[in-house]
C-alpha cells in the first residue's frame, strides 16, 4: 500500500475527504505524520521478513573496520557469515577487540570475530572484525533495517499494512479530542489486535529463532 493510500484509509475512517496527494492540505499533512509515527511503532515491534536483507562487505587486507552501507543505525544484524572461508562469525565485546588489539600481538588471517565501534557519516553502522583481513574475504551480514519515511505519494509500506493504519486512526482519534463513535482508547485495543495477529502470522516463517543453539 502507498503512503497516499495509508493516508486516504485513515481520512476515510475519520470521515473527513480523501486527498489526491499526501501533502494536499494541512490536516492530511498531520495524519501523513501519523502514518509514518505507526509505522516506525510496528517496525520495532518484531523482525518483518519484509524488512530483512543481506549486506556484504569485501574486506581489504591490513583493514579492520567497515561500514554497512545502507543500514541505517537502527538496524539489527541477525547472522554474520566469511562466506569465502564458509563459516559463521560472532559477535565479541569491545574489550575483547581492545585486548587482541592493544594487549598482545594482534593476529592477522581470516576474519573470525566481529564488534560494533558506531555509526559513520551516513548513519550506517560500522564494525570492526578480528583477525585483521590479509586479503579480500567476503563478509555477510544478515540484518534487520527500518524502512526510511515515506514522503512521496507513491512510496510503498513494506510492514503489514493494518496495524500501520489502525494505529495511525487511534493517534488521529486521540489528536482530535471527543468523538460521537470509537474513542481512542478502544481504538489503540484495536490496532494492538492488529499488530499481535501480524506478529503471529510473521513470526511462524521463522520457528527456528525461538531455539538457541551453542556455536
Amino acid at each position: 500500500m502507498t503512503y497516499l493510500d495509508l493516508i486516504n484509509s485513515v481520512l476515510r475512517r475519520l470521515r473527513e475527504d480523501t486527498v489526491d496527494t499526501a501533502n494536499g492540505t494541512d490536516y492530511s499533512h498531520l495524519i501523513g505524520d501519523l502514518v509514518n509515527d505507526a509505522k516506525k511503532i510496528v517496525e520495532n515491534s518484531f523482525d518483518w521478513t519484509s524488512l530483512r536483507d543481506s549486506i556484504t562487505i569485501n574486506t581489504v587486507s591490513g583493514t579492520d573496520t567497515y561500514s554497512l552501507t545502507n543500514s541505517g543505525d537502527l538496524a539489527v544484524i541477525k547472522d554474520v557469515m566469511n562466506t569465502t572461508s564458509k563459516r559463521f562469525m560472532n559477535l565479541r565485546s569491545k574489550e575483547y577487540f581492545n585486548n587482541v588489539t592493544y594487549n598482545t600481538t594482534p593476529q592477522s588471517g581470516s576474519p573470525d570475530y566481529f564488534t560494533f565501534v558506531g555509526t559513520d557519516a551516513n548513519r550506517d553502522l560500522e564494525v570492526q572484525v578480528y583477525p585483521k583481513p590479509d586479503a579480500a574475504y567476503a563478509l555477510r551480514f544478515d540484518v534487520v533495517k527500518p524502512q526510511t519515511d515515506l514522503t512521496t505519494d507513491s512510496d510503498s509500506l513494506l510492514v503489514p499494512t493494518n496495524p500501520v493504519i489502525q494505529l495511525a486512526y487511534a493517534m488521529a482519534l486521540r489528536e482530535g479530542g471527543e468523538t460521537g463513535g470509537q474513542s481512542a482508547a478502544e481504538q489503540f485495543a484495536v490496532a494492538s489486535t492488529a499488530l499481535s495477529d501480524a506478529i503471529a502470522f510473521d513470526a511462524n516463517r521463522y520457528p527456528s529463532e525461538l531455539t538457541f543453539q551453542v556455536r
